[in-house]
């Protein structure tokens, strides 16, 4: 983000401050619908973190770090979601990002769904290492930033959370070999 307009939304710049809200409120929201896996609660998620970005940014001491800083902000928002709604579940349909491009593409559905089903499986805390690291392309030290936590710490959760991917998506492959094939009727 451009430092010299997080500077000028610090000093109180509205205009700023909604340019600035404009350009990060979708990979906000992207990384919100991740780690929740719920569009209803990403929204609520996001806006929450839209409300602290405007509240605290003044404290920001280094506008470089804005954009860490903003995940961490969202990061906690997501946490409060979830402890708001104690009875909450992901949703486990596709977010518009994994629609298939090509009609006849099969196993790319079946790929998305796959990893809809394994992530909503996974804690909040593993959610939010796997959205930020792997789709937002973050490197761990500025998911640890975001996240508040050592970079060893989301090194431990990260290796936890890929294992527990991977055991997700092997127990459902092996749940659907075991469905019993029909019989070709004649």
């Amino acid at each position: 983000m451009d430092p010299n307009l997080v500077v000028r939304a610090q000093q109180g710049d509205q205009q700023a401050f909604e340019t600035l809200a404009g350009a990060i409120h979708p990979r906000l929201y992207n990384a919100a619908l991740g780690v929740l896996q719920d569009a209803h609660t990403a929204e609520d998620a996001t806006q929450q973190a839209l409300i602290g970005i405007w509240r605290y940014l003044p404290r920001l001491r280094d506008p470089h770090k804005f954009d860490g800083w903003s995940y961490r902000l969202l990061v906690r928002a997501c946490y409060d979601e979830v402890k708001r709604r104690p009875d909450w579940l992901p949703e486990t349909a596709m977010t518009p990002d994994s629609e298939p491009v090509a009609a006849d593409d099969y196993l790319g559905v079946v790929r998305n769904d796959q990893m809809d089903r394994a992530l909503s499986r996974l804690s909040v805390e593993h959610r939010a290492v796997i959205v930020l690291r792997y789709m937002l392309d973050l490197p761990l030290e500025q998911v640890a930033e975001a996240l508040d936590v050592s970079v060893s710490t989301v090194a431990s959760r990260q290796n936890r959370a890929l294992k527990a991917l991977r055991a997700a998506i092997d127990a459902d492959a092996r749940s659907v070999e075991q469905i019993p094939k029909r019989e070709a009727v004649r």
